[in-house]
């Protein structure tokens, strides 16, 4: 060693050997305690010093005094005292990379089948006796569809002038010589000759016929139908339940009611309105329960 090193002041303060070092007992050797552990704690609110507080600690927790390095002998262990618990939250120091990078929450997309509007339902078109009302009753000029059929118009014109005047049976007997004669210029089935059976359908149910204006109506109904004219069809069989309706009979009803409805389910296989009002003809069939509980009671 140089001899500066020999020559430098101690960094601790020197202390006497106690008494009982003096015996003869090497240095760094387990010795019994002596019971001296410190200067008591100053309770008047002096202020403690380092020492003070080392020494309450130790009392505190009942870890024996170190003399020379080792623990005193006789003490309970050092791994009896209770662990430090660090509180502080770990912070997660790893770089930011874009696999690492807090991704956004998913924002839900609306379904445009839900969110959008309803669309606007198709006007339903005027049918069977309504459609004849139509005609009859409005401003518009009475025309044809053809050629040959203009010595027709006159007597549509007087015909409509009787039903609009409420003269319900003068043209009553009028549609019915007018069917009479296109019929036999034009023919049974022409198109002017069905729009005035048509017509004198609707008279009759307006003069309180209504059987006559069912068989009219289901008659126009099934050429319509083999004619493959759908919409024309299914107009002359709202004419016949219109007309079957207003008959009160039960046993009358449920005969007609068969033929109605026999057509109008066949109506309903094909592409058409028919297929597409099907309530309606649920109606019917309802209504045809009914005319069964009422024949039954009156034959009891």
């Amino acid at each position: 060693m140089p001899e500066s090193a020999g020559e430098s002041a101690p960094t601790f303060p020197l202390h006497a050997v106690p008494e009982s070092a003096e015996g003869g007992a090497p240095l760094g050797s387990v010795q019994a305690p002596t019971g001296a552990f410190g200067p008591p704690p100053v309770m008047d609110g002096a202020p403690v010093t380092d020492a003070a507080r080392v020494t309450d600690a130790a009392r505190v927790t009942d870890v024996p005094p170190v003399m020379g390095g080792q623990p005193v002998m006789g003490g309970p262990p050092v791994s009896d005292v209770p662990p430090f618990v660090d509180a502080r939250p770990v912070v997660d120091l790893a770089p930011v990379t874009p696999e690492r990078a807090p991704r956004p929450a998913a924002i839900p997309i609306p379904d445009l089948a839900l969110t959008a509007p309803e669309p606007d339902p198709k006007p339903t078109p005027a049918r069977g006796f309504d459609a004849v009302a139509e005609a009859v009753l409005g401003d518009e000029p009475v025309t044809t569809d053809g050629a040959g059929t203009a010595f027709l118009i006159e007597p549509m014109v007087r015909i409509n002038d009787a039903v609009k005047a409420g003269r319900i049976d003068e043209a009553a007997g009028l549609a019915e010589r007018t069917v009479a004669d296109a019929a036999g210029a034009l023919g049974p089935e022409h198109p002017e000759v069905l729009r005035l059976r048509e017509l004198a359908a609707y008279i009759a149910y307006l003069a309180g016929d209504p059987l006559h204006a069912f068989h009219l109506s289901l008659d126009l109904a099934r050429i319509r139908h083999r004619a493959h004219d759908a919409e024309a069809a299914y107009g002359n069989v709202q004419s016949a339940a219109t007309a079957w309706r207003a008959v009160r009979d039960p046993e009358q009803g449920l005969a007609l009611g068969r033929d109605l409805i026999d057509l109008w389910t066949e109506l309903t296989t094909e592409d058409g309105p028919a297929a597409e009002d099907i309530e309606e003809l649920e109606s019917a069939r309802a209504r045809m329960g009914r005319l069964t509980e009422r024949a039954r009671r009156a034959a009891e």
